[in-house]
């Protein structure tokens, strides 16, 4: 009999354990997934954010991955993701592709971006035009002489093709935004897979000049205040010139979902448009979609 009342109550203890650890971690562990993917510009916003989110939806896990903008947009027409990330607009012939596949790529702009074109700290340019930025990187000024600086070879840098910043900064600066110009980045022109190899780059080589987004840019270089054109004023990049648009290089960011999003993607992208998640924007130094610009 005691060995019957003894099992009895290590079988009650058993079933009670067990009951006990079915509202433990298993229950509580993730089980919705978002893959979110591409631009290098927007990564570490975009961590921030998925961060921030999982920390308030214990049941939520998001995936973020860098790349660049064409592979967020190849992942997004592969399905293979519910966000793409990308820096420029999606590409007529991407839109092509995916509508092929089935794919109907939807556009959301979750912040903008001033690119700023950066030197070493100890180079005396301070300013440049848009038409001599482009001569620069086109190869037609080959020497800091030719802008007003010392008799140094400038050594031009640049993001990888697959960057949507390289694929913005060709037709915005280098064509100065003439679709029917051809320019390209001259030969010797260094391509770069990040923007962290841009800064390190130019930190440290007193010849270098590069371009990145406002929100990569750390104190010990120096950014370029950029005219439009010969006589018009020289502008830094900042949030405030951003949104009253007299910078002249500045761009909206975005993220790509096949079709209008629905459940935990719409409910993550809602958040990412709230006064809450574009603070974070702004601390990372990108400019809030959120912050209205003012009529032109």
């Amino acid at each position: 009999m005691k060995r019957i009342a003894l099992f009895f109550l290590l079988s009650s203890f058993l079933l009670a354990s067990c009951g006990s650890n079915s509202s433990g971690p298993d229950n509580t562990s993730p089980k919705i997934y978002i893959e979110n993917k591409g631009s290098d510009t927007i990564v570490n916003l975009a961590l921030a954010w998925a961060e921030r989110y999982q920390a308030e939806h214990a049941d939520v896990r998001i995936s973020v991955t860098g790349g660049g903008s064409g592979t967020g947009i190849a992942a997004l027409i592969n399905n293979t993701v519910d966000l793409a990330n990308a820096s420029r607009q999606i590409k007529a012939e991407e839109i092509e592709e995916a509508k092929s596949k089935g794919i109907e790529p939807v556009e959301h702009i979750i912040a903008r971006d001033a690119i700023a074109v950066i030197v070493n700290s100890n180079n005396p340019v301070s300013e440049l035009t848009l038409q001599q930025i482009s001569d620069i990187y086109s190869g037609k000024i080959t020497n800091w002489g030719g802008v007003g600086g010392e008799d140094r070879p400038i050594v031009k840098l640049s993001r990888e093709t697959n960057s949507g910043t390289h694929v913005y900064f060709l037709e915005t600066v280098l064509r100065l935004g003439n679709n029917e110009d051809k320019t390209l980045f001259s030969m010797d022109t260094l391509l770069l897979p990040s923007s962290e190899g841009i800064i390190s780059e130019v930190r440290d080589n007193p010849n270098a000049i590069g371009y990145d987004g406002l929100g990569y840019v750390p104190h010990d270089v120096k950014m370029i205040a950029i005219a439009i054109e010969e006589g018009a004023p020289y502008v830094l990049p900042s949030i405030e010139t951003v949104n009253d648009k007299s910078y002249a290089i500045a761009r909206d960011l975005y993220m790509y979902t096949n079709g209008e999003p629905t459940g935990i993607v719409k409910d993550y992208l809602d958040w990412i448009l709230s006064a809450e998640a574009q603070e974070i924007v702004a601390e990372l130094g990108f400019v809030p979609a959120l912050t209205p610009s003012p009529s032109p």
